[in-house]
C-alpha cells in the first residue's frame, strides 16, 4: 500500500509539473483569430464590477474563445488591461488581459 501511495504522489507531482510547464509555453498561430459575434452583457452585479471583454484562452495547443464577464477588481484602484494579439517572428500570440 505504501508503494502505491508513493507512485500516486509521484504521478501527482509529474502532472502538476506538466501543467505548470504548459502554462509557461506560448502558443503561436499563423493568423490572428477573429472574435465571434458578441452577445449582450448581463446586468452588472454592482457598481464596483468591471466588464472583462471577450478574449482568447490557450487550450490544447490552440486558443478557444472565452465570453465576457463581470469581475470585481482584486484591489482598490485596480484597472483591467484588455488582452491583445501581438506579432512574433513565429506568428501571432495572444497576450491575455490582466489587472494593473
Amino acid at each position: 500500500m505504501k508503494k502505491f501511495a508513493k507512485l500516486m504522489a509521484l504521478a501527482g507531482a509529474l502532472t502538476l509539473f506538466s501543467v505548470i510547464e504548459s502554462k509557461a509555453q506560448e502558443i503561436v498561430v499563423r493568423e490572428r483569430m477573429h472574435v465571434p459575434v458578441v452577445t449582450a452583457r448581463p446586468v452588472r452585479p454592482s457598481p464596483r464590477h468591471v466588464w472583462i471583454a471577450e478574449e482568447w484562452t490557450p487550450k490544447g495547443g490552440t486558443y478557444v474563445f472565452k465570453g465576457g464577464y463581470w469581475a470585481a477588481p482584486p484591489f482598490a484602484g485596480a484597472r483591467w488591461v484588455p488582452g491583445h494579439w501581438r506579432h512574433t517572428p513565429r506568428g501571432w500570440a495572444w497576450r491575455p488581459g490582466h489587472w494593473r
